[in-house]
C-alpha cells in the first residue's frame, strides 16, 4: 500500500529516514520543514514555522495527504514551555490537515521519556523494566502526554486512525539533529584520535553495567509505515527498539575499534562529554582542514548534552516489543551494525575522517 505522505520534520533523523523509506516504497512525499535545502528532489518541499497556524495552513493547502507523520519537536527551557510549544505545533498541523479532509492516518513519534519523565524530572521515578505500553503516565508535566491528548481529540473530530511510536535513543543518518548519539560519538572519536586522548565512556556506572537498547532510525521508518498501513495496528501506542539488548561495557570497546580509538571504560565517576569536549570548537576546524572534510561546525554535528543525558542515567532502561510483535511487526536490527553502518556513511560523506 502507498499513498500521499506528509512528513513533518523531514530533515530530522526520524523524518529523513522515514522519507527515504516512503520514496523507496513508491509513496508521494511532501516534507514540511524550516530549511528545505538539499531535500531529495522527489520530495515536495513545504516551508512553515509550526508555531504559526496561518503559515502551516498556507503551506499545507492543496496537498491532500492521506497519511501524516509528525516527527519533530522543539526544546524549551522548562517542561511547561515544552508542553505549550510542542502542543501548539501539533495542534496547528492537525487543524491544517483536518481541513483537507483527506487524512486517513496520523502517526506521532515521541520516545521513552514517556516512561522516564521530562528532562527536569528525568528518572525521578523508577518505572519497571522492560518498559511496556500498558504502564500508566508519570505524575509530571510531559509534552508527550499533551501531544497524545491533542492527537486523540483530533482523531475523534476528523475520523482518522492514529499511532504513537516510542523509540529509544535513535541511531542513524542525520546532520544537525539534537538527538543523534551515533554522530556525536563519531565526532568525539575523531577528536580523541586527533588529540591522542582515550575514548572515555562519559556516563554513569549504572549505564555502563545495565542492560539497555537503542533504535535504528531505519527500523523506526519501517515501523511507522507498517503501523500506518496495517489495520490491526490502528489506534495503538507502540514501543520500537532494535530487538536486541546490550551492555555498554561490552559494546564500548567494539565501537572504539570501529572508530580507530583506544577505549577507556567507566572509572568510578562520570566523565561528561560537555566537560571533555569544552575545546571541541577550536579543535574541529583543524580536523576538517587536515582531512578535507565538509566544513560543518562541530556544534551542528555533535550533541554533547543529549548523549550525556542518555549515558548518564542512573536507572536501567530497556523496552518491551511484545505489543508490536503480537500485531505482526517482526523487524529487528543488530545494534552494533546500526552504529557501524552510520560510521561508514559518515566517512563516505566526508563528515568524519
Amino acid at each position: 500500500m502507498s499513498g500521499r505522505a506528509l512528513v513533518v520534520g523531514v530533515t530530522g533523523i526520524s523524518g529523513g529516514n522515514l522519507a527515504a523509506k516512503l520514496l523507496a516504497d513508491g509513496w508521494q512525499v511532501s516534507g514540511l520543514c524550516r530549511r528545505p535545502d538539499e531535500l531529495d528532489p522527489r520530495i515536495t518541499p513545504l516551508t512553515a514555522d509550526l508555531e504559526d497556524g496561518d503559515a502551516v495552513a498556507a503551506a499545507i493547502g492543496g496537498t491532500e495527504p492521506t497519511h501524516v507523520f509528525f516527527t519533530t519537536w522543539s526544546r524549551r527551557g522548562t517542561e511547561a514551555e515544552n508542553c505549550d510549544v510542542n502542543g501548539r505545533m501539533l495542534q496547528n498541523l492537525l487543524d491544517a490537515t483536518g481541513s483537507e479532509g483527506s487524512v486517513e492516518h496520523v502517526a506521532l513519534v515521541t520516545g521513552l521519556k514517556h516512561y522516564l519523565g521530562p528532562f527536569e524530572a528525568y528518572a525521578k521515578a523508577q518505572p519497571d523494566t522492560p518498559f511496556s505500553e500498558e504502564q500508566p503516565r508519570l505524575p509530571y508535566e510531559n509534552f508527550y502526554y499533551v501531544q497524545e491528548d491533542i492527537l486523540f481529540a483530533a482523531a475523534d473530530r476528523d475520523g482518522f486512525t492514529w499511532s504513537v511510536h516510542r523509540p529509544h535513543t535513535l541511531i542513524g543518518w542525520a546532520l544537525g539533529n539534537a538527538m543523534n548519539m551515533g554522530v556525536t560519538l563519531a565526532v568525539y572519536a575523531a577528536i580523541c584520535r586527533e588529540t591522542g586522548s582515550p575514548f572515555h565512556f562519559p556516563g554513569s556506572r549504572e549505564q555502563w553495567e545495565a542492560v539497555t537498547d537503542v533504535t535504528d532510525a531505519r527500523l523506526l521508518a519501517d515501523h511507522l509505515v507498517w503501523a500506518a498501513t496495517t489495520p490491526v495496528a490502528a489506534n495503538e501506542a507502540l514501543n520500537i527498539v532494535n530487538g536486541d539488548v546490550f551492555r555498554w561495557r561490552r559494546l564500548w570497546p567494539r565501537l572504539a575499534k570501529a572508530l580507530g580509538v583506544e577505549p577507556l571504560g567507566f572509572e568510578g565517576e562520570p566523565a561528561p562529554l560537555e566537560q571533555q569536549m569544552v575545546h571541541a570548537a577550536d579543535i574541529w576546524p583543524q580536523i576538517v582542514e587536515r582531512y578535507d572534510l565538509q566544513d560543518i561546525p562541530v556544534e551542528t554535528l555533535a550533541s554533547w548534552w543529549h548523549t550525556d543525558a542518555d549515558l548518564g542515567r542512573t536507572i536501567e532502561t530497556f523496552t518491551d516489543m511484545g505489543r508490536s510483535r503480537r500485531l505482526g511487526f517482526y523487524g529487528v536490527r543488530d545494534t552494533e551494525t546500526s552504529f557501524t553502518d552510520l560510521f561508514e556513511r559518515l566517512r563516505a560523506e566526508r563528515i568524519v575522517p
